[in-house]
């Protein structure tokens, strides 16, 4: 009972798994690697900084799993989840937040937690024997250090894949005699987005541009990694068809052009970054194109043609185990059972997924701590179905990294009217986390 908890990785997952440690008046350490050593994605030193974008994507809990989960979070005293709530951004029906004043709060809230001590320092094997219980939240970002020990360990040749991050502009930078404001079919505060609208022609010539833009080059051994396809390259999805974006990220649907009496073609829609609002991010716009490609084309765009960028977008390799083969269903290695795995690193894809399976790891933690029996989320929950999903339901054959959705949720009892199920899904899963959590 004296010793203390240790979690590796300051991420959402791994800041979510302290608080919720913490808050059981157990003493836990954070170890985070940044700044000693960064990685090819972050920017900074804060904890749970937020590398991709800045939405933590739909906050209805009624008629969406993402917000679902969201809700269930709120109630079992999520960090991350007040944080985000503290810091939110104009994002229409979605969740999005400052992810400085986020990161910034974060830190802040662990920093002065009583029972948390932060120690930067990267942990580069398998960690020390006598730490009895830890947990791996190091996401798919983890050093090459610790990657190749887990590898030795499990025998098994981790999971990766590509994920890319989208451009931010300056607002200021943005012409609004052609861009406007207005969130689609008018939702959340009616006016959330920034709209860049393009022509018929306007679209093509900028398909073919993405096309023909000069890219970033893969490494022999990194040629054959998947995308993930829910942060797919906007060039790469621009090979599928030449309509595909155009019935996707950049579709013209529930929006009006105040200057214009000729309906847009194709819609570039830009989403608030910052609390301030000077800051905005493409949406859906995450590339692999080289630096000066991503200029040239993006500024082809109307509205943006004098753009001044914070950020250009990106390309990093993910990481993953697969978990349905290695974890128990409390998040153990099965190896090795002092080890609990947390976040992306176990293969949930997103912000929110990911700090729900932190927050699943630091109760199931606290509990091995306490001597008290692990009792795992009912699977009509968010929370279970996302748990179950990784830690067995899913084949581990052909694993990979998934949102939750409602998919991932038994079926209901009672036959329920098709537009009604998500409803109905949602009540029955607050009705039961809630009793999980009393």
């Amino acid at each position: 009972m004296s010793k203390k908890i240790h979690v590796i990785g300051g991420g959402l997952a791994g800041s979510e798994a302290a608080w919720q440690i913490a808050n059981q008046d157990i003493d836990v350490v954070l170890h985070e690697m940044r700044p000693k050593r960064m990685t090819d994605a972050h920017q900074g030193q804060g904890l749970a900084e937020l590398v991709c974008s800045n939405s933590f994507r739909s906050d209805d809990a009624e008629n969406n799993a993402v917000g679902l989960l969201h809700e269930e979070m709120r109630r079992a005293n999520s960090l991350i989840m007040a944080m985000g709530d503290a810091h939110k951004v104009p994002a229409g029906s979605a969740l999005a937040v400052d992810r400085d004043g986020f990161s910034d709060a974060v830190t802040q809230a662990l920093e002065n937690h009583p029972h948390v001590t932060i120690e930067r320092d990267e942990v580069t094997g398998l960690p020390p024997e006598d730490w009895d219980n830890v947990i791996i939240a190091t996401g798919p970002l983890t050093s090459p250090a610790l990657s190749n020990a887990i590898k030795s360990l499990t025998g098994e040749d981790e999971l990766a894949f590509f994920d890319a991050i989208a451009p931010i502009i300056y607002k200021d930078s943005i012409d609004f005699d052609k861009a406007w404001f207005q969130s689609r079919y008018d939702k959340g505060e009616g006016a959330d987005y920034i709209n860049c609208p393009l022509s018929k022609d306007q679209y093509y010539a900028f398909i073919d541009a993405l096309l023909e833009g000069e890219k970033t080059d893969f490494r022999d051994w990194e040629k054959d990694t998947p995308y993930f396809e829910g942060c797919m390259p906007i060039e790469v999805m621009a090979e599928r068809g030449p309509q595909t974006l155009s019935f996707g990220p950049m579709k013209p649907v529930g929006l009006t052009n105040p200057h214009s009496d000729e309906k847009p073609y194709a819609v570039v829609q830009l989403r608030q970054d910052n609390a301030l609002g000077t800051l905005y991010n493409m949406v859906g716009f995450q590339t692999k194109l080289k630096y000066g490609a991503q200029a040239e084309i993006f500024r082809a765009i109307p509205g943006l043609e004098s753009a001044e960028f914070a950020r250009l977008g990106g390309l990093h390799r993910n990481t993953f185990l697969n978990s349905p083969r290695l974890l128990d269903n409390s998040l153990r290695l099965k190896q090795d059972q002092r080890l609990r795995f947390a976040g992306q690193v176990t293969g949930v894809e997103g912000y929110v997924e990911s700090a729900a399976i932190g927050l699943l790891a630091g109760r199931f933690a606290a509990a091995d701590h306490l001597e008290q029996e692990i009792k795992t989320p009912p699977l009509t929950t968010a929370f279970g179905a996302l748990l179950n999903h990784i830690t067995g339901g899913a084949n581990a054959e052909s694993f990979q990294p998934m949102n939750v959705n409602f998919g991932l949720f038994p079926p209901l009892e009672k036959r329920v009217h098709k537009k009604e199920r998500k409803q109905a899904m949602a009540r029955r899963a607050l009705e039961t986390v809630d009793a999980w959590l009393a």
